[in-house]
């Protein structure tokens, strides 16, 4: 077997077999064609079924000089979970990355944006503008209901319940879960469906999209990513933010006004609490202030 058919079979394994969405399976195999690259430029003749653990140790040490701690433990999942699929088809017998030590690392916390700041960049918008409801929307929806981005980009109007306030949403996995529309993200979803969107030219296979760009096709991660670095460059916000910035405060906000973890775990559609746990760690003075409201030695 050679390192195309095992990449395209590992593909769809992990399309059919684990439901991946699109863009987890690229970043499944970037790591395995980082390491194709490697071995050809080191001139190692190994395939997929003979591939040793010296080679892959080697591939790991090179790239620890120039990657960050985070970026080689991915890459070591990455290629581990590759050669675990190889043995569960039986293509081999062992994997060569089980002596190799992952990085240890810490819980790294992400950048959240206060109400403040929120509200400041939602005022740089040009309403004028002729995506301008539209890019208002997308802001709300980001930050009134905690979607990621490939959720948000993909979202259908067939998932739009505004009856009932709520957006059905596709997340990793393909797994579904049921989130409030909010107030105001309800209010610009409405105004950018019925009165802008319903003026525009659709391409066919993007009629059951929300969010279209001008040409009526999907929109794309980066165009997201540009259009909330622009606001943060016009807003004097010097934060480094992107549209999970906003699914981060969301869940930040949520948590310090007493929301419980077990119900953000659900909106967030987090696997595990684990990952919810993390929020948790955010802010320290809001931490302190329960402590001090509701701790029976910080009475008067």
């Amino acid at each position: 077997m050679n390192w195309k058919q095992a990449v395209l079979d590992y593909k769809i394994y992990l399309q059919i077999e684990r439901g991946l969405s699109k863009n987890s399976i690229e970043n499944y195999t970037l790591d395995i064609k980082s390491f194709q690259n490697f071995l050809n430029s080191e001139n190692i003749n190994q395939t997929p079924i003979n591939c040793s653990q010296e080679t892959v140790r080697k591939f790991i040490y090179e790239t620890s000089k120039v990657l960050s701690s985070q970026t080689q433990a991915r890459r070591i999942a990455g290629l581990r979970s590759f050669f675990d699929y190889l043995i569960f088809e039986k293509y081999r017998g062992s994997n060569p990355t089980d002596l190799i030590e992952t990085p240890k690392l810490g819980r790294k916390i992400p950048d959240i944006l206060s109400l403040n700041e929120i509200e400041l960049l939602i005022e740089h918008l040009d309403l004028g503008h002729p995506q301008g409801y539209r890019n208002r929307a997308i802001l709300e929806t980001l930050y009134g209901s905690g979607l990621r981005v490939s959720e948000l980009i993909n979202l259908n109007l067939s998932n739009l319940f505004f009856k009932e306030s709520l957006i059905r949403v596709t997340g990793k996995g393909n797994k579904q879960r049921i989130v409030p529309m909010g107030v105001i993200a309800k209010r610009y979803l409405e105004i950018y469906i019925y009165d802008i969107r319903a003026l525009q030219k659709v391409r066919l296979e993007y009629r059951d999209i929300v969010f279209l760009n001008r040409n009526g096709s999907i929109l794309t991660r980066q165009m997201i990513f540009t259009l909330i670095r622009s606001l943060a460059l016009k807003a004097n916000i010097q934060k480094k933010i992107g549209p999970h910035t906003f699914r981060h405060s969301f869940a930040t906000h949520l948590l310090e006004n007493d929301a419980d973890l077990r119900t953000i775990q659900i909106l967030m559609g987090h696997e595990s609490i684990t990952t919810t746990e993390m929020y948790t760690h955010l802010n320290n003075n809001h931490l302190r202030s329960v402590l001090e409201r509701f701790h029976p030695r910080n009475g008067n």
